[in-house]
Parts: structure tokens; C-alpha cells; sequence
């Protein structure tokens, strides 16, 4: 597809100084008429281009029959009409020498193969001409610093364009629209918030890639379907943590059922979850489930970035029933709660009965007065000590519940330390959230949004810096065993690959048959394992074909005869290795992230304990050893309740060797699985080991 140079970058389209609509009405029951009335509502103070063959005036500004009649090229021009009318319309607009469309027409690609082709024509025909597209399928955007909401929903006629720090990208038009009212009703600010659809042309990452560069965002929100280019996200994924901007995400398609519906909505392939996951931790993006727990806890960060996740939090409740709900569920979800120094008590205790300063603190503790009339005093004493991070105000029904709100949020925003509140009653808190409100703090009504908010406001904080690249390991050869055959290894030849590799097999050997086994069992020496080599027999275990701590020939001899039904091409005879753990360590090749490497506890029932890490391959070797401690049974190697401590750094380093092997193989090697890897305290090996090679 030849494509001419973009006529505008990212930084004019999301920031336009003209824009047209075409398909401008003024009814506000059309997509183009609700376009219109936005871009005036929030009085836009570019040029506005109405563009409508059959009116020469809409809502008070001249209107024209197509742009090619309209003075002067437009930067962005926004298109609603039917489907048959667009490849005119965009014609025009190529026409124009109009900088960028965003087509809100939809039946394209996620409709199937015609809508698909009719989309691959709308392409070519923009990129010939240097044009960008955002869409189509998309809604538009809203870009507050531009004070433009470039945009049909009818959401926007109520929310505010205050600009703010937090950029918003989506795939789905109606969850932008949602995720911003939503959001600025809570607080919230926002620099851009676009949405991207079947990402055409302009693609989510080209938004996000701004958004990193961009002097007005602190923190990236993303709700995402599927990505075109995985490899470029986690590009801009490490460029945002770089930059010292969080990024937080909503993925759908986490499960089977999610996935086909983001297929069927924005034509996007929906990655594997589990591999997205282990991505986003290497990168430090925080992966959420609620949109708006997302946009609220990248509004808590904003706040103080440098603090959001550090220190304990502070609690403060008119209500000590509801303090000592919200202690146990805050710890119980992972959450520290603040510890209070000597300096910190001793001023609460000029404020409260001796026995209630702590924290949770209970208003109803005080010595005297008001609730309102103390809340200044106790959120400044309590910001002034150093371990309180953040406040969690749990507001419960009381007397003049307004005011007590009013009399703890003023000072909650004079400490500059991130507060959320929780108004737990129904109607009767409602004077409470507006005076919360009213001070720009953030405000749930349960405790268990406040959970999900204060997650991802930790996993922000908590999340780590971008590693350096890792290094080969020394003497990784960078050329393996031959690797021409397709589809299943046998043992030894899987086995093979990991021995290049430098990772510890037990003492075996290749037999033909029986008396075979027995030559290799005497030079191995007994106790020994015989296996059945067969290419289609992938689970030698549950099919008979393995036979452990065999004592001498006879046993050995009994066990042969006894794997013969299976038909085996040969038998592996190997060295009885004991050790005290026993681990999984795999690789498999995502479409779209590709090498993924895996570390669990494994043997036969590694599919029960299901106790695995995931990381994108290679690892280093502190990224390997972080895998190994985030697994629920790592004590097991660390020498728990008097179990010796066991060779981890030599886990670590068959973990290192084995994903440089999925670094180097790339997409030949479709997976790999070596179960068990037997850990003792001094040395690993690997037992058994299958693989698929495409």
C-alpha cells in the first residue's frame, strides 16, 4: 500500500485548530447532529466547518455542501453518514487536503468480509493522500485542553472539559464516552480521551506513544480489546514506565466468552491473558478489571505519584464499628495500615480519650466538641506522620453529615496526601458526597470499590522500575541440536536441547531393547528409571510407560516386558535422581507476545497446584529468582519449618538458560515442558522434558 507523508502528527490532530463535521444536523437524534451541538457546547475556539448538501446554515454557523466548497483545508474532519455515502465523503475530504478523519460509520471489519474490504479501500485511499484515519467504528475523542469534545456521545452535554492529567485510550467508542462522565463526575481531569475502534490506520499505541511524550499527562488509562501490534506495546508500555508515567488497563478477553466477543466488536485478536499478564508486570502496567476502579485509582495517584502505593494508610470514621470492618478488610486484601510514632499519638491524645488514639481512629473517641469541629486537627496530625500515605475516610450516618465531610476533606486537601472517602448510607449520604465533592476528593459508596481503588493506587506505586535488557548467559551457545523436524520430540530429543543449553539431565541412555536396557543399566549403575520412547506418547506416565527405582535386572527386565504393549520405539534408561522439590519449568510461544517462559511447582500434579509464574522470554536472572519467590509454595525452597534451603540459583540459572532457548528458537519452538526439574541442595536436573517444534 503506497502511502504519501502524514499531512498532520498526533499532537495537531488531538489538539486541532479547525475541525468540520460531515453529516452535521441539527437534530440531536442523528450521530452528526449530536457531534455538532458537542463541539459548540464546549465552545471549541478553532474553526467549525458544518458540512450538509441540503441546509446552508446549521445552529447558527454557515454550513456547505462538502468541503471541497469550504474555505481552507480543515485539520480533523469528523464523518457520520451511512456507510454507502462515506468513500464519497472521504474523497471529499482527501480532496480538502484535510489533515485527519474520524469515521464514526460502522459495519466495517467486524462485520465480516465485505465490511472488511470496504475498510482495507477507505485505508488506501487515506494513506495515498497522507490523511489519517482514527476508526472507524470509533465514537471520537474529547480533548479537554483543546476544549474540544470532537465526539457523538450524548454523555458529553453534562461532563466537564476542565483539563486534566490522566489520558484515556479505548477501543469501544460507548465505554470512552462512559469511562469519562463517569470519571469527571468523580473528579477526575483528563488531557485526551479517545477512542480508536477498529484501529484502521491510527491505532491505540500511536495515542499511547503521545500520551508518554505528552507534557500535559501524568498517568495512562487504556482499555483495550486486542492489539495490532503487540511488540509496540510493550514498547510503549517500557517508555511509559521511563517517563515515570503509570499506565493502568482494563483488558477484555480474558476469558473464551470475552474473547470472541472483542472479536466480534472490533475485528481485534484478543491475546492469551496469562501472557498479557506476565507483559504488563515486566512492564509495569496495572492491570485492573473495573473501569471505573481504574480511572479512580489513577485520580487517587495523580495526587502524589512519587507516594501512591508507599507507607500505610490512615483511617478516620465517625463510626468505630465501621473503622474496624474497614482495618480487617484492608489488611485482609493485602493493605497496611499506617503505624502512628510517638509525636503523632502525643498530638491525638490532646485531641482524644487515651484509649482511642490509634488507627483505625474513631471520631466518637474525641474529648470533646463536634465531629466537624475537630477534623481539621486530626487530618493534620495525621498527615504529619510520616508512615500515612494516604486517608480512607468510611463516612456512616450521623448529624450533620455534611459538615463532618466538609470539616475532613479541607484538610485532607491542605495535606496534599491522596484521600478517598467511602459514604456508606444511601439517600442520606447524599449531602455528604457533595461536599467531598465540592473539595475535589474522590468518593465510593462501598467498601469494596475502595478496595479495588486503593489496589491499583498500590500496584502503581509497587510496580518496578524497567529492568536493563538481560545478558546471554556464558557459554549459551547461540546455534542449538538441529531442529528440522516438525511437531512432537521424543525425550531424548527434547532432552538434547536442553543439555546444549547447559541445564543438568541425570545419567541415561538409548536402548533398543531388553538386553539393551540392561547393558545401559550396568554402566549407570542401580537404582534406575526405564521410560518408553515414543513419539505420540506424550504422558509416558499415565500410559504405563515409566517404571521407577528399579532395583537390579530382573526389575528392569519385568518392567520392559511390561511397556512392550505400548509398542515403543526405545526405551530411556536414566540414573534414579532424588531431590527434595520438584519443579515445572516450560515454554511456549504466544502469537502475540511471543517466547513466554513458566516456572512452577510441578511433577504429576502440576495441573492441580496450579503454582505458576509467567514472564515474557529471556529473563535475567533477578527477574528468574522474582518468578520463583512470587510461587505460593516458595517457602518449600527457601527452607521452611526446617527444610534445608535448596540450590534456588541453580533454578535460576536452568530458568535463565532454558528462555534464552525460547529467545533463540522463537516461533520453531511451539513449546516445551521439562517435569519434573528435581531440586535438591546442591544441583537441579531435568527429568523429563517434551517439546513441539513447528
Amino acid at each position: 500500500m503506497n502511502a504519501a507523508p502524514p499531512r498532520l502528527g498526533i499532537e495537531r490532530i488531538a489538539r486541532p485548530r479547525s475541525v468540520a463535521v460531515i453529516g452535521a444536523s441539527e437534530d440531536a437524534r442523528k450521530f452528526g447532529g449530536r457531534v455538532l451541538r458537542n463541539v459548540l457546547h464546549h465552545r471549541f475556539a478553532g474553526r467549525v466547518v458544518p458540512i450538509n448538501p441540503n441546509r446552508p446554515s446549521l445552529l447558527g454557523l454557515p454550513a456547505f455542501p462538502s468541503l471541497k466548497d469550504a474555505r481552507d483545508p480543515v485539520d480533523v474532519a469528523i464523518i457520520a453518514v451511512p456507510q454507502p455515502l462515506l468513500e464519497a465523503s472521504l474523497a471529499d475530504c482527501v480532496a480538502a487536503g484535510t489533515g485527519a478523519a474520524v469515521i464514526i460509520t460502522s459495519q466495517f471489519a467486524e462485520v465480516g468480509p465485505e465490511g472488511a474490504a470496504l475498510q482495507d479501500r477507505v485505508v488506501a485511499t487515506a494513506r495515498a493522500a497522507g490523511m489519517r484515519l482514527i476508526g472507524p467504528n470509533c465514537l471520537g475523542y474529547i480533548s479537554p485542553v483543546a476544549s474540544l469534545a470532537l465526539n457523538s456521545s450524548p454523555a458529553m452535554e453534562g461532563s466537564t472539559l476542565e483539563p486534566g492529567p490522566i489520558g484515556l485510550v479505548s477501543q469501544s467508542g460507548a465505554l470512552m464516552a462512559t469511562i469519562y462522565n463517569r470519571a469527571v463526575e468523580d473528579g477526575a481531569r483528563f488531557s485526551l480521551a479517545v477512542s480508536v475502534g477498529n484501529q484502521a490506520d491510527l491505532e491505540a499505541m500511536d495515542f499511547v506513544e503521545f500520551l508518554v511524550g505528552d507534557a500535559a499527562t501524568r498517568v495512562i488509562c487504556l482499555y483495550a480489546e486486542g492489539f495490532k501490534d503487540p511488540a509496540r506495546f510493550a514498547a510503549a508500555a517500557r517508555a511509559a514506565r521511563a517517563a515515570g508515567k503509570p499506565m493502568l488497563m482494563v483488558k477484555a478477553g480474558r476469558t473464551e466468552a470475552g474473547v470472541a466477543v472483542a472479536r466480534s466488536h472490533t475485528a481485534s485478536l484478543a491475546g492469551a491473558y496469562p501472557s498479557l499478564r506476565a507483559v504488563a508486570e515486566d512492564y509495569g502496567v496495572v492491570l485492573m478489571d473495573d473501569l471505573d476502579a481504574m480511572t479512580r485509582a489513577a485520580h487517587l495517584a495523580t495526587t502524589d505519584l512519587e507516594r501512591a502505593g508507599g507507607g500505610g494508610i490512615g483511617v478516620v470514621s465517625p463510626s468505630g464499628g465501621a473503622a474496624a470492618i474497614v482495618a480487617d478488610r484492608l489488611t485482609g486484601a493485602g493493605h497496611r495500615l499506617a503505624n502512628l510514632g510517638a509525636a503523632t499519638r502525643e498530638g491525638l491524645g490532646r485531641l482524644y480519650m487515651p484509649n482511642q488514639v490509634g488507627n483505625p481512629l474513631d471520631l466518637g473517641g474525641r474529648r470533646e466538641g463536634e465531629y466537624s469541629a475537630i477534623a481539621r486537627d486530626t487530618m493534620t496530625t495525621l498527615a504529619a506522620e510520616p508512615d500515612v500515605a494516604a486517608f480512607l475516610v468510611v463516612l456512616t450516618t450521623a448529624p450533620m453529615l455534611d459538615e463532618i465531610a466538609a470539616g475532613l476533606a479541607a484538610p485532607a486537601v491542605a495535606t496534599g496526601k491522596p484521600t478517598l472517602f467511602v459514604v456508606l448510607p444511601g439517600t442520606a449520604g447524599d449531602a455528604a458526597r457533595r461536599a467531598v465533592a465540592a473539595h475535589g476528593l474522590l468518593c465510593v459508596d462501598t467498601i469494596d470499590e475502595a478496595l479495588r481503588v486503593l489496589d491499583g493506587w498500590r500496584a502503581v506505586g509497587a510496580a518496578a522500575p524497567v529492568a536493563p535488557a538481560p545478558s546471554r548467559p556464558a557459554g549459551l551457545p547461540v546455534t542449538h541440536p538441529p531442529t528440522d523436524r516438525t511437531g512432537a520430540l521424543t525425550e531424548p530429543e527434547a532432552k538434547a536441547l536442553l543439555a546444549a543449553c547447559g541445564i543438568a539431565l541425570p545419567a541415561e541412555r538409548v536402548a533398543a531393547d531388553a538386553d539393551g536396557a540392561a547393558a545401559a543399566a550396568r554402566a549407570i549403575g542401580y537404582p534406575v528409571v526405564a521410560k518408553a520412547i515414543k513419539r505420540s506418547l506424550s504422558h509416558k506416565s499415565d500410559a504405563g510407560g515409566v517404571a521407577l527405582n528399579l532395583a537390579d535386572e530382573t526389575a528392569l527386565r519385568a518392567a520392559i516386558a511390561a511397556m512392550a504393549r505400548l509398542e515403543p520405539e526405545a526405551y530411556l534408561i536414566a540414573a534414579m535422581a532424588r531431590g527434595e522439590a520438584e519443579l515445572i519449568l516450560g515454554l511456549n510461544h504466544d502469537p502475540q507476545f511471543g517466547p513466554m517462559v513458566l516456572a512452577g511447582f510441578g511433577g504429576i500434579h502440576a495441573e492441580l497446584l496450579a503454582d505458576t509464574a509467567l514472564a515474557p522470554a529471556p529473563v535475567s536472572p533477578a527477574r528468574a529468582e522474582a518468578m520463583l519467590r512470587g510461587l505460593r509454595l516458595w517457602p518449600l525452597l527457601d527452607g521452611a519449618r526446617g527444610r534445608p534451603k535448596l540450590d534456588v540459583a541453580a533454578v535460576v540459572d536452568a530458568l535463565v538458560r532454558l528462555s534464552w532457548l525460547g529467545h533463540d528458537l522463537g516461533p520453531r519452538l511451539v513449546e516445551l515442558d521439562v517435569n519434573p526439574l528435581i531440586v535438591g541442595v546442591k544441583g537441579v536436573w531435568a527429568l523429563d522434558a517434551r517439546a513441539m517444534l513447528a
